[in-house]
């Protein structure tokens, strides 16, 4: 696939809160808050509201374009909690970041009972590693706040997605078909495309070498137009490359930052926003020839 081929137009802006993203103008950094008591990444260390909150306003101030809270850990092997659980954990984090920041905040969640009790905490995007498929009610609930929406494709579901053999005969032909039926589901649902975010789901039901091949031919998910989220960061892929366990990955995720970006990505989720943010600018500076904006 030529160049010519896998060019996109720029998808139009997209409004998440008092943001309004401007693609193909940088990449946008989404920071991780996790309210779980077993994330892969950071052992929930950010449980506790309080320190969840602190955390928060933490990837503020190291530039956070997004904040991305979730109450349900979707980790391979994961446990599904209860939506009464997940919206205690969220809300009350939700709640009292708006009160210190206007950063947007997406809800991670597949839930729509979730989503709604979010968004009427303050939060102003949805992030659905499900692509609404285990929950039929979220894109009515996503349609009728009219916010940005992310699908993300995804083999099976967390408990079970990384079990037996993982094949797929065409990866990214695989992928760009599934996120199409997805954005097919939320036109369905009253969802404008527009409002539309894919993400091609690594370390979701993907062998190492899988997302290896998504990130060096992330470009062709172009052929979508819609604004593409990567989120790589701290990954076990990026520990079998390395062999360094999940709290010395920053490197390797800077790798994955970098390629992403030069790849076409459009938003990047990370757990660390400062260096993260720093290698997503400089890579996108290298790709398109052109300083920031002073």
């Amino acid at each position: 696939m030529t160049e010519t081929e896998i060019k996109r137009d720029v998808p139009a802006p997209i409004r998440a809160g008092n943001l309004i993203m401007r693609f193909g103008q940088r990449p946008y950094i989404m920071g991780i808050v996790n309210v779980t008591p077993d994330s892969f990444s950071d052992g929930g260390q950010f449980f506790d509201r309080d320190r969840a909150v602190d955390h928060a306003l933490a990837l503020v101030e190291e530039g956070a374009d997004i904040l991305d809270v979730g109450g349900e850990s979707t980790r391979p092997g994961s446990e599904a909690v209860t939506a009464e659980d997940e919206i205690a954990r969220v809300v009350p984090v939700i709640e009292a970041v708006v009160r210190f920041t206007t950063v947007p905040i997406s809800i991670d969640t597949t839930k729509a009972e979730v989503a709604e009790a979010a968004l009427a905490a303050g939060a102003g995007m949805v992030n659905d590693v499900s692509a609404l498929q285990f929950d039929p009610e979220m894109g009515k609930v996503v349609a009728a706040a009219a916010v940005p929406l992310v699908v993300m494709h995804m083999r099976g579901v967390p408990k079970t997605m990384q079990a037996g053999p993982i094949v797929y005969d065409d990866l990214m032909k695989e992928i760009a078909n599934f996120l199409r039926a997805a954005m097919k589901r939320a036109q369905r649902a009253g969802i404008k495309d527009s409002q539309v975010i894919v993400d091609p789901g690594i370390g979701f039901g993907k062998a190492p070498e899988h997302n290896l091949i998504i990130l060096h031919r992330l470009a062709q998910l172009a052929s979508l137009g819609r604004p593409i989220l990567v989120g790589a960061s701290r990954k076990a892929f990026i520990g079998q490359v390395t062999g360094k366990e999940v709290d010395q990955r920053v490197f390797g995720t800077a790798a994955t930052v970098a390629a992403a970006v030069v790849g076409g990505a459009d938003i990047i989720r990370v757990h660390d926003v400062d260096s993260m943010g720093q290698v997503a600018a400089v890579a996108y500076a290298i790709e398109s020839e052109t300083m920031p904006p002073v």
